[in-house]
């Protein structure tokens, strides 16, 4: 059987959709790939790109895209809701069938490598693929975002793995990229009722497994509390492998609080769901729907419906699609816009692509 690995870039552009299908068009050019899911949010100004193929065809497609990505979009004017700091603001490598994350990792690192040699573009390598134990969370290679880019990349504790290290103006239009090689991850937003952003975040804190700082005092506005090194003591969050941040969504209206789960194991979709309504009704505020950015495995949305039906005392025993159906509704996915799960569901699009 062949192997197969997806990729995930996520593109600084969401409001031009000729730009967007430009970028995208690459990778349905490529053979061997096949582009599943495009995802844009016009407060984020962000598209998040899904594509799964066999290793050397999913590696030249990103290649095209990012390429491409950096001819159309210009960091110097890029505003928006989400951390960035590039044209392509990261390219993870996802393994999926008959590969492993080692494999994986290899082919990351080649795509990291050929990105700064041959589009003169910084390049750090995040997750499985860090070279370095601090690169390792996206977060920290991302920290300043692009406005802090062209002090950060000549520092000596953060020259890029690949590329050059030297602010120019080609840089300063692409800006830097971080490639990838992680694990399967959903990115999910709750939707809440309010338009405070701090509001949001308060929730977000109280979930993610980094937490929140610790303070002296008033939580929000005490001293911060110090370890011996300097750094400021976190007290954890409720929730593994979770990433979270809160944002307010100006198109939609509403705060939400943005998340990564990153071990659907640990902590599946409708787990999240529950504890943000709980952490949500404990500060006032109510939780009034949900958001899938991206694609989804089937047994994420099966496990979530039968964890409702469950709760409800109601039988499983009914076919998938209801029981999907029955996932939708409970998370409230149909909010802010249609849920169609031929298009959001990983095995129902590649089994109508395989008709």
């Amino acid at each position: 059987m062949n192997q197969l690995i997806e990729c995930v870039p996520n593109f600084s552009e969401g409001r031009d959709m000729k730009n967007i299908g430009r970028i995208t068009g690459e990778i349905e050019r490529t053979a061997g790939v096949r582009l599943l899911d495009v995802d844009p949010g016009k407060a984020t100004n962000r598209t998040v790109v899904t594509f799964v193929g066999v290793p050397d065809a999913v590696c030249e497609a990103a290649f095209r895209a990012v390429k491409k990505a950096a001819e159309l979009i210009d960091m110097r004017g890029h505003h928006g809701a989400h951390p960035r700091f590039g044209a392509t603001d990261v390219c993870p490598l996802v393994p999926l069938a008959n590969i492993t994350m080692d494999d994986v990792v290899i082919y990351a690192r080649n795509l990291a490598r050929r990105i700064g040699k041959e589009l003169h573009i910084p390049v750090y390598c995040y997750e499985f693929a860090a070279r370095d134990e601090q690169r390792r969370n996206l977060a920290s290679c991302r920290q300043g975002e692009y406005e802090g880019l062209s002090d950060r990349i000549s520092s000596r504790n953060w020259k890029p793995d690949f590329g050059p290290d030297l602010w120019d103006d080609h840089i300063a239009r692409t800006g830097a990229t971080a490639v990838g090689a992680r694990n399967f991850l959903i990115a999910y937003n709750i939707n809440l009722n309010t338009t405070s952003a701090r509001k949001a975040n308060s929730v977000a804190f109280d979930i993610r497994e980094l937490g929140r700082v610790k303070r002296e005092g008033d939580p929000v506005t005490g001293k911060i509390i110090r370890d011996a090194e300097g750094k400021p003591v976190y007290e954890p969050g409720l929730l593994k492998h979770v990433k979270a941040i809160g944002w307010y969504i100006e198109e939609y209206g509403i705060a939400q609080v943005s998340m990564n789960l990153t071990d659907l194991e640990a902590t599946p979709m409708h787990v999240a769901f529950d504890t943000a309504c709980e952490r949500a009704a404990a500060r006032g505020l109510r939780v009034t729907g949900s958001e899938l950015v991206g694609v989804v495995p089937l047994k994420s949305m099966l496990d979530a419906g039968r964890y409702f039906l469950n709760k409800q005392k109601r039988p499983t025993g009914i076919p998938k699609r209801e029981i999907v159906r029955i996932a939708v509704r409970s998370l409230g996915l149909d909010e802010l816009s249609p849920f169609d799960p031929d298009k959001k569901i990983i095995e129902y699009i590649l089994m109508d692509k395989n008709k």
